[in-house]
């Protein structure tokens, strides 16, 4: 057995970093919507300083756990983590916001299930791949259970529906299955099928539509799809090479929606200028060589594939999340790891972190 070792330092320093600007801004953008909602200007920052004492909890968790225990275990862990997506659609239990059906009502909280699924989805994922690595050149025999495992996923996923979320559960498990040394041919005919599949879904939902018609040109509907977007793009233009200054954004005063959650990137941009911006791109971008890195040196392919899954889940979801704050992408309503304001979605990504230090300490 591999011998253990300190964990990551770069890894370790990068999350702290995030986890740390993210408390920061999210006091800063959420004051006056704090102010007008609760009459305290500080309601969000005590919640995520509540969260963030939470998520350090979880990460401890999860790099002093025994990775080989929790394997054995992957298969119950994922079977909870579908039902509890089965469980938002049922009444008095699952709770609607924004016309989806995202949560589970537990008293005054709530618990995002999706957020749930990502992590136990890699964990299943890494599972099968593992157990017999030369099968996964082989479709029938490789590829295919992989597919039926996303499949169920996604299709749950859809009833609540949520293509953003979908869509970063898909793009780790082709970034998996490449680790996994699927065919080319195999992957070239999925990422096919994917974009296929994508277009039909963007096409059966009118609101879809519109988004991505909004994306093309916002000031076509500016205050209805387009809204913000443009309100965004008014965030970062003005932030210039070194920002407003921290705690000088404009847009906070309630014209840019969810300032505090899924566009807080906006904020960074408009109070820490380009160079902050920069800056919080640079540490994701340390997140993910290190985290490949620990994949590329681990010590058996179930520890290599699962630190692959857990690094692709936050860059896929930060270069989604940053990617609409800039305009590149359409509105998808993914938050941006370790720094929106949130509790089960800062929470699990905690626990991701933590998984993937216990694994650089595992590494060769």
């Amino acid at each position: 057995m591999q011998r253990r070792r300190k964990p990551d330092q770069i890894l370790l320093g990068a999350i702290l970093a995030l986890l740390l600007v993210g408390i920061v801004m999210v006091y800063s953008s959420s004051a006056v919507k704090g102010y007008v909602q609760y009459d305290d200007p500080a309601h969000y920052f005590k919640m995520q300083l509540l969260w963030s004492g939470l998520g350090l909890v979880a990460m401890a968790g999860g790099l002093w756990i025994d990775i080989a225990k929790l394997r054995r275990y992957a298969k119950q862990i994922f079977l909870l983590a579908v039902i509890l997506l089965i469980m938002v659609k049922i009444p008095g239990i699952g709770r609607e916001v924004n016309g989806a059906d995202r949560w589970l009502g537990l008293g005054p909280l709530s618990v995002q299930p999706s957020e749930v699924i990502k992590l136990s989805m890699v964990l299943a994922t890494a599972h099968l791949m593992a157990l017999n690595p030369q099968k996964m050149s082989s479709f029938r025999q490789g590829v295919l259970p992989v597919l039926a495992l996303l499949g169920v996923v996604a299709a749950l996923i859809m009833l609540q529906p949520d293509l953003g979320t979908t869509l970063v559960v898909a793009g780790t498990t082709f970034f998996m299955l490449i680790a996994a040394g699927a065919r080319t041919a195999h992957l070239v005919g999925l990422g096919g099928a994917g974009l296929g599949l994508v277009a039909a879904a963007v096409v059966a939902a009118p609101y879809r539509m519109r988004r991505i018609f909004a994306f093309l040109d916002p000031w076509a509907d500016a205050s209805g799809k387009g809204y913000q977007t443009i309100q965004a793009l008014l965030a970062l233009g003005p932030g210039g090479l070194f920002g407003l200054g921290l705690g000088q954004s404009r847009q906070k005063f309630l014209y840019l929606p969810e300032n505090h959650t899924d566009f807080i990137f906006a904020m960074i941009g408009e109070e820490l200028g380009f160079i902050g911006a920069t800056l919080v791109i640079l540490l994701f971008f340390l997140i993910a060589w290190r985290g490949f890195r620990t994949a590329m040196s681990a010590a058996d392919p179930f520890h290599g594939l699962m630190a692959v899954g857990i690094t692709a889940i936050i860059s896929i979801q930060a270069m989604v999340n940053m990617g609409v704050v800039s305009g590149v992408l359409p509105v998808t309503g993914i938050t941006l790891p370790f720094l929106s304001y949130g509790g089960t979605s800062l929470v699990f990504t905690m626990l991701a972190a933590g998984l993937l230090l216990n694994l650089s300490c595992q590494a060769r």
